[in-house]
């Protein structure tokens, strides 16, 4: 792959651009892990609400069931080269005790609601304590642009 074309962001850049990338991106990829089974990994819409990401599965997943034993996530973007990384913990909310404005939002943007299926679901909320953006590999060094929920620059 030909690196030398790409152009290093400085921090604020990557903040603006993940930040951009949360609000109008669909999908994440969500990293759990079982003590007994080991990692699990799953695709699942997300909604980012300026603070947190929210996404919702299945109440009795391995996703749900992980992260009720092990809150510690990871969430990933789905692109290889435009990479960005979220670490943090994981909240659960049952369908039908989530926050009434992150649920309405959630349907807003996927014209869908957990709360009014037959089976039951579960809201995951997870605040970002770690956020790595890269493109490439000129950009691999600087690549913590969040540490400790703190944004490594203002925006």
């Amino acid at each position: 792959m030909d690196t030398t074309a790409i152009v290093r962001r400085q921090t604020a850049e990557r903040t603006r651009d993940t930040l951009q990338r949360l609000v109008t991106e669909r999908d994440v990829w969500l990293s759990t892990a079982h003590p007994d089974h080991g990692p699990h990994q799953v695709p699942l819409w997300f909604l980012w609400d300026g603070q947190a990401v929210w996404m919702c599965t299945s109440a009795s997943s391995a996703t749900a069931r992980n992260v009720r034993k092990e809150p510690r996530v990871r969430l990933a973007l789905p692109d290889t080269f435009d990479v960005v990384l979220i670490q943090g913990e994981a909240e659960c909310f049952p369908d039908q005790e989530v926050p009434e404005d992150a649920a309405e939002a959630f349907a807003g943007k996927f014209g869908w609601d957990p709360r009014v299926e037959e089976a039951s679901f579960l809201y995951v909320r997870v605040v970002p304590k770690t956020v790595r953006a890269w493109r490439g590999e000129p950009e691999l060094r600087g690549r913590v642009i969040m540490r400790d929920g703190t944004w490594g620059a203002t925006m």
